[in-house]
């Protein structure tokens, strides 16, 4: 069915502006946290409960590099796989380039590069591995460069997905000219018109899949959530935050078709320890 998404996908046109409804799919952020066979089998858990799309963080602390990770993990599964998302000043852009390439060769065209400039703190872990610290602006260069890069790679006959996250003007606007799917980035303090705000315009640019990667189920907040410790679930709830949803199936469904006719958004990520959770919905609505 992802893969059905996809060529539905390709046939439009790059530029199009278009308001169309997007079917529903849903994606897992499964960083490795536990031993290699444990994870393995719960990727082949989460391929069976439907979900579409296996990511993983870009954390070098937490666990082995994404690439032959996901790679590993689409051999064993039928599902796309990701990043969610690459730190685009960790690595050269021709480097992420070819990795990407690599990726969407090594696994029949099932691999999605998501980018971008790097979560809370990584100027910190920058400067642990001596490596330079960019300014925002040159860590969006180094998306644009990492992206042009893959095109000339991938050539006229393929085309690897790419997910940006992005927060400001500048971050939207690349975005809108070469990215496949958008995600917002929240931070503390944000309101739902805040997003909100932000994801029309997005959609009101061209035709675009935008991504809400939900961090909190209920009372539950994922825990690779770099603000997971400050995270307050009631608050969301009441705030009616676009990063939360109910822990009641037939609840969270409601929600998430709410949020696609407000908002266009048809791409839903969870954390992994909410995919069984989430698994009603997903049966309910996947390619809907």
């Amino acid at each position: 069915m992802a893969d059905e998404f996809w060529k539905a996908v390709g046939s439009i046109a790059h530029g199009r502006n278009a308001a169309m409804t997007r079917p529903f799919r849903f994606g897992v952020v499964a960083p490795v946290l536990t031993d290699i066979s444990s994870w393995r089998e719960g990727a082949r858990r989460i391929a069976g409960l439907g979900y579409s799309t296996l990511l993983m963080p870009d954390v070098p602390q937490w666990q082995p590099s994404p690439a032959p990770t996901l790679a590993m993990a689409a051999a064993d599964t039928d599902l796309r796989v990701g990043t969610w998302v690459y730190a685009s000043p960790l690595r050269a852009a021709w480097h992420t380039a070819w990795e990407a390439h690599s990726l969407t060769l090594l696994t029949d065209g099932r691999f999605e590069l998501g980018i971008g400039t790097g979560r809370p703190g990584i100027e910190d872990e920058l400067k642990s591995v001596g490596a330079p610290v960019p300014s925002p602006g040159q860590r969006l260069d180094q998306i644009r460069q990492t992206v042009t890069r893959l095109r000339e790679l991938d050539g006229p006959d393929t085309h690897t997905p790419v997910t940006m996250a992005v927060r400001g003007p500048k971050a939207q606007a690349l975005a809108l000219e070469m990215a496949d799917t958008v995600t917002v980035v929240a931070i503390p303090g944000d309101t739902r018109s805040d997003a909100a705000s932000i994801a029309h315009t997005l959609r009101g640019g061209r035709d675009i899949e935008l991504a809400l990667h939900v961090s909190v189920i209920g009372d539950a907040v994922a825990p690779f959530m770099a603000s997971a410790r400050d995270t307050d679930p009631a608050a969301m709830r009441a705030s009616d935050s676009l990063a939360f949803l109910p822990d009641d199936a037939g609840a969270a469904t409601e929600l998430i078709q709410r949020r696609r006719e407000e908002l266009g958004a048809s791409y839903f990520v969870f954390g992994a320890d909410f995919a069984p959770t989430m698994a009603p919905v997903v049966a309910r609505l996947a390619g809907r």
